[in-house]
């Protein structure tokens, strides 16, 4: 009984409960994000760039294939730099919000204490 007791005790600190709420709005806020980028902001890129479809910018690794989908049904080894090319752009995106949402929290923030001597 004292584990579940002491287990509760933990589970209802402060930061472990903020830091639930915390991952679960990051994770929502991640798909926002990996939407934005794939539906947004990856579209007129690719349409500058002639036409480009990230998501099938691939190479099979040891033969040819006309699309992603020939690849795959052959079971081939395909590396798929495209998606990769759409993740750095979500990456680059979250860690900027995050960038300037802890510049604003620090900013709001009372300065620290001087340290006596």
């Amino acid at each position: 009984m004292a584990i579940i007791q002491e287990f509760r005790e933990f589970a209802m600190k402060g930061n472990v409960v903020d830091l639930a709420v915390g991952v679960i709005i990051g994770a929502a806020f991640g798909k926002i994000v990996t939407s934005l980028v794939n539906d947004v902001i990856m579209p007129p890129i690719g349409y500058l760039m002639g036409g480009t479809d990230f998501k099938n910018l691939y190479f099979a690794i040891g033969g040819k294939y006309a699309s992603l989908e020939e690849a795959v049904k052959a079971n081939a080894a395909i590396v798929r730099y495209g998606n990769f090319i759409q993740s750095v752009v979500d990456f680059l995106i979250v860690a900027f919000c995050i960038f300037i949402m802890v510049k604003q929290v620090n900013r709001f923030s009372p300065p620290p204490k001087p340290v006596a001597k």
